[in-house]
């Protein structure tokens, strides 16, 4: 028993009752008793991070997420994060976050991450990255993919946060591990394309509301299609590089 994992995943769980947060898992079994595996989930929300560890506990395992430097240089979330012994990402020098996941799959543990490195407003995949197919095959461990649905109407970027008790329905399903093969490109390819799969899975079965900002395009909904989305990512990134560019007042 982690003396501080263990008793956050008990906090957590109050919490999701409080909302009345209605979890359907499957494919729980697929995570491995033992031994280190990459786990790849979907990322449609800020809140995803705190539902992709729940498979995991079938098992009693705990997941370590690869996250964003800024959440561990916060002076509230920070020595949570670094206490559960997740693993901050600092953009600028990948290199170092992404050595101590090969070393933490090398040694047994599983490690968190996000393919699509942000959040999709169109709740679409996004083009994935190759950093889990390339941890995968330096560390000699599967992939495991997780799929979440629902987790964008508690709290998404662009939207209102909904932590009240909303009573939302997530669902959750955890994929048969991938194997890794080389190269890393068509690893990543196989990847998305299980976790397409999955995810049209998962909403065949969930009731979706016409128009709904958290109902993709696709769907019927009012989400932006993954083009528009692109497109407002990229404004955005824009913008931030302007704000980074302007100088300082003495």
């Amino acid at each position: 028993m982690e003396p501080v994992y263990y008793p956050i995943i008990g906090l957590a769980r109050t919490v999701f009752a409080l909302q009345g947060l209605k979890f359907a898992i499957k494919g729980d079994e697929n995570i491995p008793a033992s031994g280190g595996a990459v786990i790849a989930i979907n990322h449609t929300g800020y809140m995803d991070f705190t539902y992709a560890g729940l498979p995991a506990r079938t098992t009693k395992r705990y997941v370590r997420f690869m996250a964003k430097k800024e959440v561990f240089d916060n002076a509230i979330t920070g020595p949570i994060m670094r206490a559960l012994k997740h693993i901050p990402v600092d953009r600028s020098a990948g290199a170092d976050s992404y050595h101590e996941a090969v070393a933490r799959l090398k040694a047994g543990e599983l490690v968190g991450v996000y393919p699509e490195a942000t959040i999709s407003r169109s709740f679409e995949l996004k083009d994935f990255k190759s950093g889990a197919a390339r941890m995968a095959l330096e560390a000699g461990v599967p992939i495991i993919p997780i799929v979440i649905w629902g987790a964008q109407r508690v709290w998404t970027k662009g939207h209102p946060k909904r932590l009240g008790r909303t009573n939302t329905p997530i669902s959750i399903a955890v994929g048969k591990p991938i194997q890794p093969f080389e190269p890393a490109s068509a690893l990543t390819e196989q990847l998305k394309a299980t976790m397409s799969d999955m995810l049209l899975d998962l909403q065949k079965d969930y009731t979706h509301e016409a128009g709904a900002y958290w109902v993709p395009s696709r769907l019927g909904g009012g989400a932006p299609t993954l083009e528009e989305a692109n497109e407002m990512d990229r404004a955005e990134a824009e913008q931030k590089a302007a704000r980074r560019a302007q100088p300082t007042a003495d």
